[in-house]
């Protein structure tokens, strides 16, 4: 049986990827910074669906938190064969609002932690000739959305580059990058989403299997669901300026992930 590893697995989309992928009879490893709700889904999804399911408490915020899960994904005995980066959060505010600590936190977390975990998996999974690493990106990557759309443009460009280099590897990369998901992100980061018209809302599991459909036809970027193609379509044609203030009135507020 293959091994999955996923990062923010207690919540969101990274606990969707969890249900999935033990549903499909993959063993886990459940990486998050709550050691008690790991143990709680790892039992449960252990329970479910009889699949091994192992926990890694770990902040990515952290050189420590980083290090913890590079070890393990350099586990040469114990080889990760899928490796899901899903770990990440929002500020609210507009630049200059928001304290400079808790930007460059963000950057370690959406970009140093995905350099860094991609390649510790990416190495073990070439040298057994398969494997595949989904990155978790937004929307926002393909408009101005300051610090947080920037790091997502940023995870965007370097998981298709990757992908590219790694081409007949037998490895597999791919950018996940969806619209507003059901999930506890704007909570946690004190935004008020009551606005968001109802249309625009998606489903955590349904973005995952999108993802895990376009993961398998080999795609290097994944935008689930035709409302948001349609939408990120549109958004290439909108004159810059027009599209940057847009992004600043509505995505500041909300910060769609």
């Amino acid at each position: 049986m293959t091994t999955a590893l996923i990062t923010g697995a207690t919540s969101g989309l990274g606990a969707a990827f969890a249900r999935r992928l033990a549903r499909d009879g993959h063993h886990l490893v459940l990486v998050a910074r709550d050691k008690d709700r790991l143990w709680e889904q790892a039992t449960r999804l252990h329970d479910l669906h009889g699949v091994e399911a192992s926990v890694l408490k770990a902040d990515l915020a952290t050189e420590d938190g980083i290090s913890a899960v590079e070890d393990r994904l350099a586990d040469r005995e114990h080889p990760v064969d899928l490796l899901i980066n899903n770990a990440g959060f929002g500020n609210k505010g507009t630049y200059l609002d928001v304290p400079m600590q808790d930007e460059l936190t963000m950057l370690k977390v959406h970009c140093e932690a995905v350099l860094r975990l991609t390649s510790a998996g990416a190495a073990s999974m070439r040298e057994r000739g398969r494997g595949g690493v989904v990155n978790v990106a937004s929307v926002a990557a393909f408009v101005p959305r300051g610090t947080y759309g920037a790091s997502k443009a940023w995870v965007v460009q370097f998981t298709q580059g990757a992908a590219k280099d790694l081409a007949g590897s037998g490895v597999r990369l791919m950018a996940l990058c969806p619209g507003f998901v059901r999930t506890e992100f704007h909570e946690r980061a004190g935004m008020d989403a009551g606005s968001v018209p109802r249309w625009m809302w998606l489903d955590a599991d349904a973005v995952v299997a999108a993802a895990m459909k376009d993961l398998v036809r080999g795609r290097n970027l994944s935008i689930p669901d035709a409302r948001y193609k349609t939408l990120m379509g549109a958004a290439r044609l909108l004159p810059r300026e027009l599209l940057s203030k847009a992004s600043s009135t509505t995505g500041r507020r909300f910060g769609p992930r």
